[in-house]
């Protein structure tokens, strides 16, 4: 039985895989690694992905499977002890599975961290990273804390079978976390454990995916709710941006960490945070209708 098994949803380009799986490879020194690579994207891509890393597990999923059902069927596929879940854009340092499992040697059973930028050439990458990230920017709180981002993460297997059902619903790592929390225990943060977020975007990508994330959000949070409740939640999307705008420039403000980029990210991050609320208001009215399957 390997100690950690990790597993890369891969939605993006295969360059993007090829790095975070170079990343990985450098894990194995000192931890014995199951990776699963969850592919959706076709055979060129995991035929990649077998050449480059022939110690990885390669799983073919269909073109529609969407990120959190990817993420389930890896859990399901998993034979470690501990679980870990990162992005085909993540970028692990050296020592990240040892430090992930010595956490959980700490009597854990859920461990998150921090994540940085590792896109850093262009305005528009680092606009895309402020927008959803700000909250994952050390300093934050280590310890019990109330959320921890998803795609820097370990979990105790035993407590992932406790939850199959909670996985099986599709939905994003807040439901799992809630869940996980109702059930009495802790998700403790570790902020030193960073990894680099390494993605690459144009405007018309991001200012999608933003629309996209946000419609399969608030699509799934009124699912059966009465025409008054969507109206309701819908309007209130409409006063979204701006508090999403404050929200972002408050935090990175407060923790004095790449203010200059903040500055020239404005109107790229009001841009960004428009396309979220409208997002947010066409689920409440309309329902998620297939944006989920084309988040990345």
């Amino acid at each position: 039985m390997p100690d950690l098994s990790v597993i890369v949803p891969s939605v993006n380009e295969v360059d993007d895989l090829v790095d975070c799986l170079a990343a990985l490879d450098a894990q194995r020194a000192d931890v014995d690694l199951e990776v699963l690579v969850i592919d959706r994207l076709g055979e060129h891509v995991r035929h990649t992905a077998r050449t480059v890393a022939p110690w990885a597990r390669v799983i073919a999923v269909p073109p529609g499977t969407t990120i959190p059902q990817m993420r389930a069927r890896g859990f399901a596929e998993a034979s470690a002890g501990a679980i870990g879940m990162i992005e085909d854009h993540v970028m692990v340092p050296p020592g990240w599975a040892r430090a992930m499992l010595d956490a959980l040697a700490e009597g854990h059973d859920v461990v998150g961290g921090s994540v940085a930028n590792a896109a850093t050439e262009t305005l528009i990458d680092w606009a895309a990273f402020l927008c959803e990230y700000s909250h994952c920017l050390p300093p934050i709180p280590a310890g019990p804390v109330e959320w921890l981002t998803g795609n820097n993460i370990v979990y105790r297997r035993s407590l992932i079978d406790q939850h199959r059902s909670v996985l099986d619903e599709g939905r994003w790592e807040d439901r799992l976390h809630e869940a996980i929390r109702a059930g009495g225990t802790e998700l403790i943060c570790k902020p030193e454990i960073v990894v680099g977020h390494k993605k690459h975007y144009s405007f018309g990508e991001y200012f999608s995916q933003r629309y996209l994330f946000a419609r399969a959000f608030a699509g799934a949070r009124v699912t059966d709710a009465p025409l008054s409740t969507r109206l309701a939640y819908g309007a209130g999307a409409l006063a979204l941006p701006p508090v999403l705008f404050y929200r972002t420039v408050s935090r990175i403000l407060s923790k004095g960490k790449h203010t200059d980029w903040l500055w020239r990210s404005i109107p790229l991050l009001l841009a960004f945070v428009t396309s979220w609320g409208v997002g947010e208001f066409v689920g409440y009215l309309r329902g998620p209708g297939d944006a989920l399957a084309k988040v990345r």
